[in-house]
């Protein structure tokens, strides 16, 4: 992999809020602290994060005991136009793929391994 300063810049491809969402589908009962280490962000902004997401509606949270369990709207539309009209459910099942197979979106298509 490459460094991110190495090729001009520190850049990343997703913004904040695109790596916790896919964190959140990699693992639904993730805790705010495993999602910040990985994420490479605070924990404060993690959470303020996940607020935004639950508002948008790209997820929902609920709670089992002292656990949160988040589940993610794979129906939920991406929001720049850009991408217009586009669920964010086969791009999640793409980059959240464990096992790096094929995942199955949800109208049953199966989306391409990623490129490694």
């Amino acid at each position: 992999m490459n460094d991110p300063g190495e090729n001009g810049g520190t850049w990343t491809l997703l913004t904040g809020h695109g790596h916790v969402l896919v964190e959140i589908a990699r693992d639904p009962e993730a805790r705010i602290r495993d999602i910040s280490t990985v994420v490479g962000l605070t924990e404060r902004t993690v959470q303020a994060i996940v607020a935004d997401l639950e508002a948008a509606g790209y997820l929902t949270r609920t709670r089992a005991g002292r656990r949160t369990k988040y589940t993610v709207n794979h129906d939920s539309l991406f929001r720049h136009s850009a991408q217009e009209g586009l669920r964010i459910g086969p791009f999640l099942a793409l980059l959240s793929a464990a096992d790096g197979d094929t995942a199955d979106d949800l109208d049953g298509r199966v989306t391409p391994r990623p490129v490694r």
